[in-house]
């Protein structure tokens, strides 16, 4: 306190009392009033002096308390304190019941947004004007497949991509935002499309949003290959119908020796671009779940014996013996139309990759409730490389002796879809020159059946 705002209330009463006893006519006692009047107000100040003294560090004391979330004291001594000091207090009490609803509404607005950012399925990152990140969500950490931490680390260590790390920059610099596709390596490749921008309103830094659109790429990528399959498929025989036709046109007609011959051919063609539309339909039927599946027991001698009744003509051609050794009592639980069309599918392709004069063996049985049917040759076989891509969709070992043999390159990927269907599956066994063993499970619908052999 500066001095001359003390030695004021000092001084003042002192030479008001000197002043009096000069006018009253008392003068030789004016040095000892003054001292007095002097002394009692230095002893006053100073008593007044300690107590607020007291009640501001009291004051203090409570505020301090109600800042760090414990209850202030409340005594009967505290109580009793200045006026001035009790109106400060209450100003006080008043100004930290603002700060404290506005705190706990910004922490629940603050919960409410991270709870917000982390259901998102988008990854998210906030990173400051140096391009450091300082918040993400859960999602992102999934994306980036990693345990470490993400706060703190720039862009070019968390993801080597010097485009990001680029774009990252240009927004907490320039302001701009940025659209690209980034590619992950690892276990589990993926590809995120990610949009950077800058937060804007004058807050530094910049955000960047993370799509996984791996599995759209990869729909994509099948749709392209689909189409382009289809494409080269339907060329074949349409080119075949289109070209003989334009020769019998041409005056190729009226030759009787070469004109039935084309005849013949435009024909079979026909009948394969038939055939392939017909596999295409029913393959898009069961991938859109189009197709209604009636399950019901169904008898596996039976199924196959029909199956084997439509390829015998041909397996006779080539002089393939057919041998089957399915039990009677074997029941499964499936569609019959469907059974029938898997087992047909199965032992058309054995025959089909199977030399002249060789053997197509069909056995049945019962493995821990379910029914198991084996359809085993003695073709040509199938290379370790190509058996996990052996049900996907016009996937040929060797193209040219398949088409040659007027396969449509659906067939294995129509059984898939059916026996996944019925809920059983299918598996393959194959060595290169020692022929192959297809063979499906499906959910047995009688498990008590004894089955002999």
């Amino acid at each position: 306190m500066p001095l001359h705002l003390l030695l004021l209330p000092l001084l003042g009463p002192a030479l008001a009392v000197a002043v009096l006893f000069v006018v009253t006519g008392h003068p030789d006692d004016v040095l000892a009033a003054a001292l007095s009047s002097f002394a009692c107000s230095a002893l006053t100040l100073v008593v007044a002096r300690e107590a607020l003294k007291r009640q501001l560090l009291t004051l203090a004391r409570s505020v301090r308390y109600r800042a760090e979330g414990a209850p202030a004291s409340s005594s009967s001594r505290e109580r009793d304190r200045l006026e001035e000091v009790a109106n400060l207090e209450g100003a006080i009490n008043s100004l930290h019941q603002q700060l404290s609803a506005r705190n706990t509404s910004l922490h629940q607005e603050a919960r409410t947004l991270t709870a917000v950012l982390d259901g998102m399925a988008e990854g998210i990152w906030v990173t400051d004007e140096e391009g450091t990140v300082v918040h993400h969500n859960d999602a992102l950490r999934a994306m980036l497949q990693t345990a470490g931490d993400i706060v703190g680390q720039r862009p070019l260590a968390l993801l080597r991509n010097d485009a990001l790390n680029d774009a990252v920059i240009r927004a907490c610099r320039e302001g701009t935002s940025t659209h690209l596709e980034i590619s992950l390596e690892g276990i589990f490749p993926r590809t995120l499309a990610t949009r950077v921008t800058p937060l804007g309103r004058d807050l530094p830094g910049s955000a960047a949003v993370f799509h996984d659109v791996t599995e759209l790429r990869r729909l994509e990528k099948v749709r392209k290959d689909f189409v382009a399959n289809v494409s080269h498929e339907l060329r074949t025989p349409i080119t075949a119908i289109r070209g003989y036709a334009e020769t019998l046109q041409g005056g190729a007609l009226k030759d009787e020796q070469v004109a039935p011959k084309m005849v013949e051919i435009i024909h079979r063609q026909s009948e394969r671009l038939s055939e392939l539309v017909e596999d295409l339909l029913e393959l898009s039927r069961l991938e859109s779940r189009e197709l209604t599946l009636k399950l019901a027991d169904v008898p596996l001698a039976v199924a196959v014996a029909r199956a084997t009744d439509v390829v015998r003509p041909k397996a006779q051609g080539k002089q393939i013996s057919i041998e089957l050794d399915v039990p009677q009592g074997l029941l499964a639980k499936g569609d019959t139309r469907a059974v029938e069309q898997v087992l047909l599918n199965l032992l058309d392709n054995a025959v089909k990759y199977t030399p002249d004069g060789g053997r197509v063996v069909v056995t049945g049985s019962l493995e821990e409730a379910r029914c198991v049917v084996h359809v085993r040759d003695t073709g040509v076989g199938i290379e370790s490389k190509h058996l996990a891509r052996i049900f996907e969709r016009f996937y040929r070992v060797d193209k040219g002796r398949s088409r040659d043999m007027g396969g449509t390159g659906l067939g294995l990927s129509i059984v898939k879809h059916l026996m996944s269907a019925m809920g059983g599956e299918v598996r393959v066994e194959s060595q290169p020159n020692e022929g192959s063993v297809f063979t499906i499970f499906l959910p047995a619908a009688v498990p008590k059946v004894t089955v002999a052999g």
